[in-house]
Formats: C-alpha cells, sequence, structure tokens
C-alpha cells in the first residue's frame, strides 16, 4: 500500500461520499454500481479503502454534513466493510456489509421507482461472493462457516421486497438464481422449491418480462434440480431453453449447460454430435456416447470410472450408470444384424450363448442366469420386444421393431 497523506486520504473520501449521493441523487444506477463492485477490486475502491484505514474518523465526516448524514447508516457500514476487505478479513468485511445490504433494501423500499435495481443486484451479488470467501477464512481457522447461510437469508428478504405488484418485480427472477446458486452451494437444494413456487404460481409474475439473462440461469438451475429428480423431460424441456437463449459468445456458459443436458439427451436416446463435444471441450462424453453407438458396455464403464470424480462433483454419475440398459440393447441389437446377414430365417431368435459369448468379448463375464436377468429387465422396460424362452435359453424378437427407440422419452416410460 502507498504512502496516503491524511489530506489526499480526506479528498479521496469526500469524493466518494459526493459521487454516492450525486448517484443517488440523479438516480444514476450505473455509477451506483460502480461504488458498490467490491469484488471488481477497482482501483477507486482500493485507494479509497487505502485512506479510509488512514483517516479514522469518516463517520464524523458523514454525521456532519447534511448531504451525507441522509445516507449515514449506509455508509457507516459500506466504510467499515471496505477496511476490512481491504486488509484482509473477510469475516468482518462479510458482517459489515450485511449490515449495509439491509440498510441499503430499507432505503430501496422506500423508492418508488425501480431505478436502483442494477445496484440491488450488485448488493446481492456482492453478499453471496463476501460471504463465500468469509466462510473460507472462518474453514482455515477451524471454524463453523455460517456466513453464506446467513446470506441466504438475506436474499430471501430482498425477494420478498421485490415479489410484489409493481416494476421493482421484474428484478425477483434475478434475486432467485443468487438463492439458487447459494443453495447450490450449501448441498440445500431443496430450499428452492419455495422459490420457484412464488416465481412459477404467483399470478403477478410473467416469466417473458424477466430478462434473458435471468430467465437462461433460472432455467439452467431449475433443469439440473429435474436432473436430480430424474425428471428427464422437464430437464430436457429446461435446460434446451436455457441453451437456446444462451448468449452464443458465452461459451463457458454454454459448456456449463451441456454439461447436464447431454446426460439427459442420452437418456432419452438423444446422441450429441462429436464435433458439439469437441467445439465445447465436452471430452469427458466422448466415450460414453462412442460405447452407445457400438453397444460397449465396457467402454462405458471405462468412460465413468476415468471421469468418475467430475461427474460425481457434477451429480450425472447415477444418470450416466444407467446408460447401460441402451448399451445393452444396442449390443443385442448388433447380434441381431449379424444374424440377419447370416441366417435370416433365424435372425428374431438369440441365443442367450451369444450374447454372453459377446460380452466375454468385451471382457465382461456373465453367466446365462445374469444374461436372461438383463434380457428381462430389457423387456420390462420396453428397449427389446419379444419373449425369453426360458427352458431352450432363447429370446425370441418381435418381427417387427424388435428394437423400440425411446423418441425422446426416458427408458421404460
Amino acid at each position: 500500500m502507498a504512502y496516503v497523506s491524511m489530506g489526499e486520504a480526506h479528498r479521496r473520501i469526500t469524493e466518494y461520499l459526493n459521487r454516492f449521493c450525486d448517484a443517488v441523487s440523479y438516480q444514476d444506477s450505473s455509477m451506483l454500481c460502480r461504488l458498490l463492485s467490491f469484488s471488481s477490486s477497482s482501483p477507486s475502491l482500493l485507494s479509497l479503502a487505502d485512506a479510509l484505514n488512514v483517516f479514522q474518523d469518516a463517520s464524523s465526516l458523514i454525521n456532519n454534513t447534511p448531504k451525507f448524514s441522509e445516507y449515514g447508516e449506509i455508509l457507516a457500514h459500506l466504510f467499515r466493510s471496505l477496511q476490512s476487505y481491504r486488509i484482509g478479513n473477510l469475516v468482518e468485511a462479510y458482517l459489515a456489509f450485511e449490515k449495509f445490504a439491509n440498510a441499503f433494501v430499507q432505503e430501496f423500499r422506500n423508492w418508488e421507482s425501480a431505478w436502483a435495481l442494477e445496484a440491488l443486484y450488485v448488493v446481492c451479488y456482492e453478499v453471496r461472493i463476501l460471504a463465500e470467501k468469509a466462510d473460507k477464512e472462518l474453514t482455515s481457522n477451524g471454524k463453523s462457516p455460517e456466513k453464506l447461510k446467513a446470506a441466504g437469508s438475506l436474499l430471501m428478504k430482498v425477494f420478498g421486497v421485490l415479489a410484489g405488484k409493481g416494476p421493482k418485480r421484474v428484478g425477483a427472477l434475478y434475486v432467485t438464481c443468487q438463492l439458487f446458486k447459494t443453495y447450490f452451494k450449501l448441498g440445500t437444494v431443496n430450499l428452492c422449491r419455495s422459490v420457484i413456487r412464488s416465481i412459477e404460481t404467483a399470478r403477478i409474475f410473467d416469466f417473458e418480462e424477466f430478462p434473458r439473462r435471468d430467465k437462461v440461469t433460472y432455467m439452467y438451475y431449475t433443469g439440473r434440480l429435474e436432473v436430480f429428480n430424474e425428471n428427464f423431460p422437464a430437464a430436457d424441456t429446461k435446460l434446451s431453453y436455457a441453451l437456446q437463449h444462451c448468449n452464443p459468445k458465452r461459451e463457458r456458459n454454454i459448456r456449463m449447460i451441456l454439461k447436464y443436458l447431454i446426460p439427459v439427451k442420452l437418456s432419452i436416446g438423444i446422441i450429441p454430435k462429436d464435433e458439439l463435444l469437441q467445439k465445447y471441450n465436452l471430452y469427458e462424453y466422448m466415450n460414453v456416447v462412442q460405447a452407445l453407438r457400438k453397444g460397449d458396455l465396457r467402454l462405458l464403464r471405462h468412460a465413468l470410472q476415468e471421469h468418475e470424480d467430475r461427474f460425481l462433483r457434477s451429480g450425472v454419475y447415477l444418470v450416466l450408470e444407467k446408460l447401460e440398459l441402451q448399451v445393452y440393447q444396442r449390443l443385442m441389437k448388433k447380434i441381431y444384424i449379424i444374424q440377419k446377414l447370416s441366417d435370416p430365417a433365424r435372425a428374431h431368435q438369440l441365443k442367450l450363448e451369444v450374447i454372453a459369448k459377446a460380452l466375454r468379448w468385451l471382457e465382461i463375464d456373465m453367466d446365462l442366469d445374469e444374461v436372461e436377468c438383463i434380457v428381462t429387465i430389457l423387456i420390462y422396460k420396453n428397449l427389446v420386444k419379444g419373449y425369453l424362452a426360458h427352458k431352450s435359453k432363447v429370446v425370441v424378437l418381435s418381427k417387427q421393431d424388435p428394437f423400440p427407440k425411446l423418441n425422446g422419452k426416458p427408458v421404460g416410460s
């Protein structure tokens, strides 16, 4: 930190206070956003923080100047937070910022128009980010992380302010998305339900009136929730919406959506092109897709093992594991096609021993009872049309469409 004189510190603080008051007076939301964006680490905010740590009596300056004292509670907490943030005391920075946020929300509630909505977004974003950083500090000191949970409560309060009639209600979806990020980080995704009900059932909200950015984020997170619930048609609808409306220049965001949409598409029988996986660097799915195309169970299991940590972190491992049934179907179809070429008259009769032999070739050892069990499941799930002749250990396939396509529907539906 460069040396700052007392006079220079006083000048910087006064300049910031004037800019803050002018931003409110002239309803300059973009200026207010810049003044509140801690995580941007802008040079002006860093220089203000240095000044605050030199000039220790900023509260008197605020309280003794009528222009500034009107926003005294907001500014005093904001300054305390910025001071703590600058010296790396993140827990104290969060606590002070939470008090500032409460005071700002109260002031926002009193403003009739929605001019400060973008600035409120910055406050909501910053309170979440600061809470995450504070929790890391608490964890490193052997203490229980609790600030992100507190930030979630604050965000719910903000949601309540916005969830009413009037122009401010368009901000409710942005806050909802910040709540989703908070709950996913905390592992308390069940708390998303009450917010979702408010957005999707309240008559005051028209989903199409929300900003596109917020609609994409909302559909991404609600789509992920549907993946966890194994409601694949709903997940497909929501994640596809997010993909279609996502800014094409935001490749990172597209990749995040595809990380969940691809397992969903695979689960309903839709296989993505290799070019898509390559374009968005989704190489972890390459062998999964190849396994489905080839009916190669060994390749699928190898792919799941190789990327197990990544798939578990994403929460899609179990979804991908269930693709085994489709792989068995493809394997049986390949055997059927080969048999049809060599012996067309008996093509619809597959011996279980032939299936077991194909699996052994893939280094998967199964006895006939296990193979019979797999085939029974495939018939039950409508992945294979036919019946089992138990005594002769043969699968008798239907002569019409023996391997039905999923056509965008989940297995067994």
